[in-house]
C-alpha cells in the first residue's frame, strides 16, 4: 500500500494493529440498499500463509485443491439478499486450529457456532436466520444458534434418518406415539408431503418431519432437478423454522453461493492472500479490510442506477480506480487541466480504458 501513498510503510504497519469495528461499518453501509428476504451466511476459507511465527498457522481443508492444506483459515459471516441475489461481508474470523482448540476440549463446529453466538447482538438486528452448507448440519452447529433464536437453513446428507411425526388421536393407553415411520426419501409419503412444481425441469416436495440426529423438527424441502441428460439430482434442504414458506428456503440457500465470488474476488483483487503480517489484530483487519473494500464496490455498483441491469465486476472497478489513481498522478506531474472541454472526453477515455463491456 506504500508503493501507491505518500505515507511510508510504518505508518500502515501502526494502522492494522488498532482495532475497528467492521461489523457496525459494513452493517450501517449496505443497510440502506438491501431488500426485505435477507439472512446471515456463514462459511470458512483456506488462506495461503507460510512461517512458523504466524498465529493460529494449522492444517485446513482447501476447496479449490480439494485437500488439506497448511496455512490459515477464515470464517466469514455475511449478509446475503435473495432479491438482489448478492452477498455482503460483514466480519471475517480467523479460525483457531483443531490442534490448539482440542487442549480446551472445544471442537472446531463448536467454534464456528461461538463466532456467530459472540456476535448475536449485531446479527440478529439485520436477520435471525443462519445459512450455512452441509457440513454444518450437525447438532453442535445447530442446537446452539436454535437456544440463542437463530434459525439454521442448511443441506442434508442423502441418508438422512429422518421420521414422520404421528398426528393421529391418543389411544388413552401407555406412552403418547410420537412417530408415524421413518422417511423413505425414495418413495415420499403424499399424504405428508406437498408437491411445487417450480419450472421444467425442477419440482420440490415439503413437509414438517422430525431428524433424529439434530434432535429438532425441520421443514424438509427435497428439491429434484432433472439434468440435460435425463439424471435427476436430488437435494434435501431444510430449515429449522418449521413456518418458513418452502420456496423461501431454497431461495435463501441457493443465494448462500454468492459468498463464494467474495472470496474470489478478494483474493483476485484486493490481496486477501497477500498479507506477510505474524500478528493476530494486523491479520483480522487486513482480512476483513480486504473483503469490506469488494464490499464498497458494490454498493457504489448499487448506488448508480444505471448499473441496475448490469452484472458486479471487481475487475472493472479496480481498473477503474487505478487508471483514476494514475490519471491524477499525470495531472499533478504535467500541470493539465482536466475540466477544460478540450480535455474532457480525453479524460473520461483514459478513465474508462481497459474496463470490459458488460
Amino acid at each position: 500500500m506504500s508503493r501507491y501513498s505518500k505515507h511510508c510503510e510504518q505508518r500502515f504497519r501502526n494502522r492494522f494493529k488498532e482495532r475497528f469495528d467492521f461489523m457496525s461499518f459494513n452493517s450501517s453501509l449496505i443497510t440502506p440498499h438491501i431488500g426485505k428476504r435477507i439472512a446471515i451466511s456463514f462459511d470458512p476459507s483456506y488462506i495461503e500463509k507460510s512461517g512458523n511465527k504466524t498465529p493460529y498457522l494449522g492444517s485446513f481443508w482447501s476447496g479449490c485443491d480439494q485437500c488439506t492444506k497448511k496455512g490459515l483459515e477464515i470464517a466469514q459471516i455475511a449478509l446475503i439478499d435473495v432479491d438482489l441475489n448478492q452477498s455482503f461481508h460483514l466480519e471475517a474470523v480467523q479460525t483457531v486450529p483443531s490442534k490448539t482448540l482440542k487442549t480446551v476440549s472445544v471442537s472446531l463446529v463448536d467454534r464456528y457456532a461461538l463466532s456467530i453466538i459472540e456476535r448475536k447482538e449485531e446479527l440478529q438486528k439485520l436477520s435471525r436466520i443462519v445459512v450455512a452448507d452441509a457440513f454444518f448440519s450437525k447438532t453442535t452447529f445447530i442446537q446452539p444458534l436454535m437456544k440463542n433464536g437463530f434459525h439454521v437453513i442448511s443441506k442434508l446428507r442423502d441418508d438422512a434418518n429422518l421420521r414422520y411425526k404421528f398426528t393421529g388421536e391418543y389411544s388413552g393407553k401407555g406412552r403418547p406415539t410420537q412417530w408415524a415411520g421413518k422417511v423413505d426419501l425414495e418413495n415420499l409419503n403424499m399424504n405428508v408431503f406437498t408437491q411445487i412444481q417450480i419450472n421444467e425441469n425442477t419440482r420440490a416436495f415439503y413437509a414438517v418431519v422430525n431428524s433424529k440426529s439434530l434432535k429438532t423438527d425441520i421443514l424438509l424441502v427435497v428439491e429434484q432437478k432433472t439434468e440435460k441428460n435425463g439424471k435427476t439430482i436430488q437435494r434435501l434442504i431444510f430449515s429449522t423454522d418449521t413456518q418458513m414458506n418452502a420456496l423461501d428456503v431454497l431461495a435463501y440457500y441457493h443465494c448462500r453461493f454468492q459468498m463464494e465470488f467474495n472470496f474470489r474476488d478478494a483474493k483476485q483483487a484486493t490481496g486477501l492472500n497477500h498479507s506477510q503480517a505474524r500478528d493476530l489484530d494486523k491479520l483480522c483487519f487486513h482480512f476483513n479490510a480486504s473483503l469490506t473494500t469488494v464490499n464498497i464496490a458494490k454498493i457504489i455498483h448499487l448506488s448508480n442506477k444505471m448499473n441496475a441491469e448490469e452484472p458486479f465486476s471487481i475487475a472493472n472497478y479496480k481498473l477503474l480506480y487505478h487508471n483514476a489513481f494514475m490519471l491524477n498522478r499525470f495531472i499533478e506531474a504535467f500541470g493539465v487541466k482536466p475540466k477544460t472541454l478540450k480535455s474532457r472526453h480525453l479524460v473520461k477515455e483514459l478513465l474508462y480504458f481497459g474496463i470490459k463491456a458488460a
